[in-house]
């Protein structure tokens, strides 16, 4: 799990470089605004994490098979992992909104402990779990070797 752990949060931290270059790129020089950047800036990311994700942490886990079709079924895994960052995405968001209007801790510190330190907790243990249980629950994990799984 230990192994898994790190690959997992390796993938973040490129899908998180991404999604904060991209987002400074797109809203500085290109000169988008904050939603449409921030939208794209967080679609790649998702792209980001999910490869490093498919390749890299879960790159055990069987090519998906929907009716013969793998193409659709890759298709489908990246749709439920992008579900399961955009739940993420909304925990950071209510974490926010609880404390800025909840709980009336209005300032930008405050703001930024909640959204990117205490949301960021919450929604990267979502990820890690929605990750391993809905998009790559079908991957081989540690778990205890059977004497019929030793080979002699």
């Amino acid at each position: 799990m230990s192994g898994e752990l790190l690959g997992f949060a390796a993938a973040g931290l490129c899908a998180y470089a991404t999604d904060l270059a991209l987002f400074v790129l797109l809203r500085g020089p290109v000169g988008l605004g904050p939603l449409a950047a921030k939208a794209l800036s967080f679609l790649a990311a998702c792209t980001v994490a999910y490869a490093g994700n498919a390749l890299g942490t879960y790159r055990g886990a069987p090519a998906p098979r929907a009716h013969g079709r793998t193409r659709t079924a890759r298709l489908r895994r990246y749709a439920v992992f992008f579900v399961v960052n955009l739940a993420g995405a909304v925990v950071q968001l209510l974490c926010i909104a609880v404390s800025h209007y909840g709980l009336g801790l209005t300032s930008p510190r405050a703001d930024a402990v909640s959204g990117a330190g205490v949301g960021m907790v919450l929604a990267t243990a979502l990820r890690f779990w929605g990750t391993r249980t809905f998009v790559f629950a079908d991957a081989p994990g540690p778990g205890p070797v059977r004497v019929a799984d030793r080979t002699p």
